[in-house]
């Protein structure tokens, strides 16, 4: 059974389902009618151009912004009508990372990662320190950044840093915003190279919003594009590339979008997605 054959027979699982979304500021109107799935395991990158509302949308889904029209369900619960105990379930199933990760500046690393677990457990203190220790070496991090504040550390190790308490209560879904922001481009290739790690390691789904086009090519199995208020195509790249529309032409077939191409020819990076 060849792979088409076998997406038909076996549907992947939605984690994420998103319909009919609508957001609106006023008389300003972001979203309208905005359909999105994602899907098990996979890294969705989320792309669109500035103002089109891919933050607005990442807060949708984490209903930290109620959209004025549609649902959001996250592993079949419609989030709107979850009930106290499905959205404590939900919230341990799931892990955020903002840009430049969001750390509370007076905790040091540790005190950071132990957060979300003092918040919704009743761990021992022990306990808690050898998971921060745990999910620290996991991102990559040295032991001793762990005694480390915010400000102590480098742009690089505080995305480490953010996504280690992202991951503090193994979380099966995982929410990224321009992780790779500011990173230079060896330290933003370290940083992809740690997401498929830690994807295929734990089984993580990803929803990524991101500018970053060598990150688009090297870690994400499809893209969604966020357009004219709405999901206006989704596709791998090299399905998108084809797509006649003139800011997803510009976006990847630009001379910016053709070097990263090239450059991925030249590594063979291109063996590692499904294109």
């Amino acid at each position: 059974m060849d792979d088409a054959a076998k997406k038909k027979a076996f549907p992947a699982e939605i984690v994420v389902s998103l319909r009919g979304i609508s957001n609106r500021f006023g008389d300003n109107v972001v979203h309208e009618n905005l359909d999105l799935d994602i899907y098990k395991n996979e890294i969705l990158g989320l792309i669109g151009g500035s103002g089109s509302g891919k933050s607005v949308l990442l807060r949708t889904m984490l209903w930290l912004r109620e959209p004025q029209g549609g649902t959001v369900s996250v592993m079949g619960v419609n989030l709107k009508d979850a009930t106290r105990e499905e959205w404590e379930c939900i919230r341990r199933q799931w892990g955020v990372l903002f840009q430049d990760g969001a750390l509370f500046s007076s905790l040091t690393v540790e005190e950071n990662i132990q957060a979300p677990l003092r918040e919704f457990t009743t761990l021992s203190k022990r306990l808690m320190r050898e998971i921060a220790a745990m999910k620290i070496h996991m991102v990559g991090l040295p032991p001793e950044a762990a005694k480390l504040y915010p400000s102590e550390l480098s742009g690089g190790m505080r995305k480490r840093a953010g996504l280690a308490r992202a991951l503090a209560f193994d979380p099966a879904l995982l929410f990224l915003d321009e992780p790779t922001a500011g990173l230079d481009p060896l330290g933003a290739e370290a940083f992809d190279e740690l997401l498929l790690g830690l994807r295929d390691t734990l089984g993580l789904t990803v929803c990524m919003v991101t500018h970053d086009l060598d990150s688009l090519h090297a870690v994400c199995d499809r893209i969604a594009v966020l357009a004219e208020k709405h999901i206006y195509a989704t596709g791998t790249i090299a399905e998108l590339t084809r797509n006649p529309y003139p800011w997803i032409q510009d976006y990847f077939n630009g001379p910016r979008g053709r070097a990263v191409t090239q450059k991925d020819c030249g590594t063979g990076k291109e063996d590692r997605r499904t294109l």
